[in-house]
């Protein structure tokens, strides 16, 4: 019978279990009051980070987004100084565009 060979690795893990159910009804309440807080407080911190990630997000969008205008009100700045140069300049050689 190889299941029984190791009688003291069975006995071990049969030691362990009784141990484990009769010891249960102690340890897990212990365990619940002091996890509760912590898992309660990661919870907390990780909501905390969410808000201020989605707050940088935000502000950052709002950034690009004027820069964005910014270099759009530029070209068109540009366009309009040159836009008037080259409808002078086809004047002068007579093109009517």
């Amino acid at each position: 019978m190889g299941l029984f060979d190791n009688g003291f690795k069975l006995g071990t893990g049969l030691a362990i279990g009784i141990g484990a159910m009769v010891l249960a009804p102690v340890v897990i309440p212990v365990i619940a009051a002091v996890a509760k807080p912590l898992v309660k407080a990661g919870i907390k911190g990780g909501y905390m980070l969410f808000a201020k990630t989605q707050e940088m997000l935000a502000e950052t969008r709002e950034v690009m987004e004027d820069l964005a205008a910014e270099a759009k009100a530029e070209l068109a700045e540009e366009h309009q100084v040159i836009n008037p140069v080259a409808a002078s300049a086809g004047e002068m050689t007579g093109d009517a565009s």
